[in-house]
């Protein structure tokens, strides 16, 4: 037999009876907050169970809780990114990176009852906020970092002359 032969066999063979019906009893365990329905019938009916899953649940409400925290790395990246210059592109971080956490406050009741199926419901609603808090504050830094928001006096008096540049630098070089 050439190879060309023994591929065709090995592709072209039958499944053996080998697997067991599906009514047979499995001896795999059920996920956990899961359980396999007992009763036979046509088809066997996966349940949720109530009183389990505590770890899986508690995971997601966790990851809901600690997603702001996890989104920081991210914004900082493209605060560093987008530099201090007045252009759309930076424009439009500092925009996304205030609206997500506004967004994201906006929707807090949804979220705090996402978190109603935990224990540590008060801590996680509290991780969320602290999250979502930081998030406003990195916006706010960057916004007077660009010298959009007004800091100085001048900014708010008429009769104030804005504060003169001592040296101006350009490349690297003093001019």
């Amino acid at each position: 037999m050439g190879p060309g032969v023994a591929r065709a066999l090995l592709w072209g063979r039958e499944p053996q009876a080998r697997t067991p019906p599906r009514d047979a009893p499995r001896d795999t365990p059920s996920p956990s907050g899961r359980s396999q329905d007992g009763g036979g019938g046509s088809g066997s009916a996966v349940q949720v169970v109530a009183g389990a899953g505590g770890g899986a649940g508690g995971a997601r409400c966790w990851d809901v809780a600690l997603a702001p925290l996890k989104q920081i790395p991210m914004n900082l990246f493209i605060m560093y990114m987008a530099g201090n210059t007045i252009s759309i592109f930076p424009a439009m971080m500092v925009c996304m990176m205030g609206w997500r956490p506004l967004q994201a406050l906006m929707s807090l009741s949804a979220t705090l009852k996402a978190l109603e199926s935990s224990s540590r419901r008060a801590l996680q609603g509290l991780v969320f906020l602290v999250g979502n808090g930081l998030g406003l504050a990195l916006a706010l830094y960057k916004c007077q970092a660009m010298g959009l928001l007004p800091t100085r006096p001048s900014d708010w008096l008429a009769f104030v002359a804005p504060p003169q540049r001592m040296e101006f630098t350009g490349g690297g070089l003093i001019l």
